[in-house]
């Protein structure tokens, strides 16, 4: 695990963007794994930012998103097709044949998670998957519970998602209840796992999902347990484990991205 802990979102939001620029440079067929939400906002706006100023192109790699709400179409102002479109596709050179996304209003839903886990399978292995943290430790829409799913699979929302997401609905009432989600198995056979997390309200669960048990009651806290983790905080969300940052389970943290790549 490599713990990186900045001052302000800005250099956060920059220090991710250009994680993800410097593999593309490598790689330029890269897959990557992509999430929704309000944290990774200002990542995309840094990656447009790249790719206006020409320092990188989208237009060899495949894109992945972790999940879709069951029952909103493309179109819907809160749907996640819609969210990539308006923060990162419409601004970048990627094809939008090689965007991938669940569809949330499939007739068959099962069929439809079969089907985008046989995209993932033929992509091959994904090189960078960016993940926020749910304030109950949900990665993706892989909620806690006594058992998780490997694959694709619809997910039952827990209360506590729903009620952190009704900000993005004119009405709590109108938040899903489901939604399809990419599986553990597809998350954790990533190359890299890049965790960005942001906020004071996200201080309990870091330190629960990076330094407490593992289990599936904080799904989170399985990434401990991948090879390859990079963990970008804000101060907020870094508060709790700060002191904890010179035990072994963490590199020294830094305010730059020297290294992360």
């Amino acid at each position: 695990m490599k713990l990186n802990i900045f001052a302000n979102p800005n250099l956060l939001h920059e220090a991710a963007a250009q994680t993800i620029v410097r593999l593309l440079r490598q790689k330029p067929d890269a897959v990557l794994g992509l999430a929704t939400g309000g944290t990774p906002v200002g990542i995309y706006e840094a990656l447009t930012a790249a790719v206006r100023r020409r320092e990188v192109s989208f237009a060899r790699v495949a894109s992945f998103n972790l999940d879709e709400y069951v029952g909103l179409p493309p179109d819907h102002p809160a749907s996640y097709r819609y969210y990539m479109d308006q923060h990162l596709f419409r601004h970048i050179d990627i094809p939008p044949e090689r965007t991938h996304i669940p569809d949330g209003c499939a007739a068959d839903l099962e069929r439809e998670c079969e089907r985008y886990d046989r995209l993932l399978q033929a992509a091959g292995r994904i090189d960078l998957m960016l993940l926020g943290l749910g304030h109950n430790g949900h990665i993706g829409f892989n909620e806690p519970g006594r058992a998780l799913h490997s694959k694709t699979h619809v997910a039952i929302l827990h209360p506590q998602t729903r009620e952190a997401n009704a900000r993005f609905f004119r009405t709590p009432e109108e938040v899903p209840t489901r939604a399809i989600t990419m599986g553990l198995g597809s998350i954790f056979s990533a190359r890299t796992i890049l965790l960005v997390v942001k906020g004071n309200d996200k201080a309990d669960i870091v330190h629960r999902a990076l330094t407490g048990p593992i289990t599936t009651e904080c799904p989170a806290s399985l990434l401990q347990l991948h090879p390859r983790l990079v963990v970008m905080l804000d101060e907020g969300a870094a508060a709790r484990i700060k002191c904890q940052t010179t035990q072994n389970a963490f590199h020294e943290p830094v305010d730059s991205t020297n290294g992360l790549w």
